[in-house]
């Protein structure tokens, strides 16, 4: 045990997810239980640290969250410590703040930093290390994006609430004989797409990675047609985007740190289906639904796992790493090999063969396979 280690702080950064209040629970526990460290929360993620917000988390705090979703501490997407907004003159100008972050973190006798979120909290994360900070990660996203972990906590839940979605979409889809189409998060990674239209049984999964051919698409809700199949499910990644064309931008924000926000491609996907098929679509997008409830218990026991490991990476000096899932065994991998990537499928992915063997269409044509598709530089 590294004695120096006495007081420790924890921030959730990004947006929310089911799993959150796991991890900080995981964290006081530990913390108390097996070092007797003090645990301080930084309200609002980067945003309290910047701003010297903070409360201390006892063990009663701590106690009966495993099952709440969101976050006790509160969470901001915006507050990137070097590109920090600040509204001057009904003006947004951006300022560098990590240094006011350093001096609030060292005041308050703070020893180690464990930060919990996905990529654009373990890109400031990584900013932070080379600003002195000794910072522990733990990984956290419904998009299951981030490099360095098999799974992220959070994802789990997001597939389950998808997964009932589509369920329920089945039986009207069945009843009025139409094209549902179901639109998903996931960003720029197809990852809850394709599980959830793989355990919801979706017939076309359309994902960011491999731009779909909407001639493709209708060639199969065709197919199922002739074989007496008048429905049909389609499940959408809201990145997915048809060959040639671009990701559809709902609309951008200056003030965060990824300033574009994705949404609506299901309705050009309907749109162009109705077009070349004449059968009539209808568009559910799930949005945030997916972030919000309680975690899965596959996540209460991942998001735990995680949080424990933490402390103990802490406690070791294993700083400047986060916490992840590698061969169901916890690892640790540095911020830096994590920062500014993003986890994505492949064409060889073994859940992309299982999909195919269930004749789920992937929006491109069934007589080549992905990886003869992409090598075609237009198709991708």
């Amino acid at each position: 045990m590294n004695e120096k280690i006495r007081r420790i702080g924890v921030l959730t950064g990004g947006g929310d997810c089911p799993g959150l209040n796991a991890v900080i629970r995981a964290i006081v526990k530990t913390a108390h239980n097996d070092y007797d460290l003090e645990v301080i929360g930084f309200v609002d993620g980067y945003e309290g640290l910047i701003e010297n917000r903070y409360r201390r988390i006892d063990l009663g705090e701590a106690s009966g969250i495993l099952a709440q979703g969101g976050t006790i501490l509160g969470t901001s997407n915006r507050a990137d410590p070097f590109r920090f907004p600040v509204l001057q003159d009904e003006e947004y100008i951006y300022l560098d703040r990590s240094s006011q972050a350093v001096r609030n973190f060292e005041s308050l006798g703070l020893d180690v930093l464990i930060t919990i979120g996905g990529d654009g909290t373990m890109a400031a994360s990584s900013g932070m290390m080379k600003k002195g900070l000794p910072i522990v990660g733990v990984p956290k996203t419904i998009d299951n994006d981030l490099f360095g972990t098999e799974v992220t906590f959070g994802f789990d839940s997001a597939c389950v609430t998808a997964t009932e979605a589509i369920d329920k979409i089945h039986t009207t889809a069945q009843s009025h004989h139409r094209v549902m189409i179901v639109e998903v998060m996931g960003r720029y990674a197809g990852w809850l797409a394709l599980c959830s239209g793989l355990a919801g049984g979706g017939d076309i999964v359309l994902m960011p990675e491999f731009p779909y051919d909407i001639e493709a698409v209708c060639d199969a809700i065709r197919t199922r047609n002739a074989r007496g199949k008048n429905f049909s499910i389609v499940v959408v990644g809201e990145g997915a985007k048809p060959i040639g064309g671009s990701m559809t931008v709902a609309r951008t924000i200056e003030t965060s740190p990824d300033a574009i926000r994705l949404g609506g491609v299901s309705h050009t996907v309907a749109s162009q289906i109705e077009g070349l098929t004449n059968i009539e679509c209808r568009v559910t997008i799930l949005g945030h639904l997916l972030r919000g409830g309680s975690p899965s218990a596959f996540d209460r026991i991942l998001a735990t796992r995680y949080g424990v490991e933490a402390v103990h990476m802490a406690v070791r000096g294993e700083t400047g790493r986060m916490v992840g899932l590698q061969n169901q065994q916890m690892v640790s991998v540095p911020i830096e090999d994590v920062a500014g990537k993003t986890r994505v499928i492949t064409p060889g992915h073994p859940l992309l063969k299982v999909a195919q063997s269930m004749g789920v269409c992937l929006g491109v044509s069934t007589s080549v396979s992905l990886e003869e598709h992409f090598k075609d530089p237009v198709a991708s």
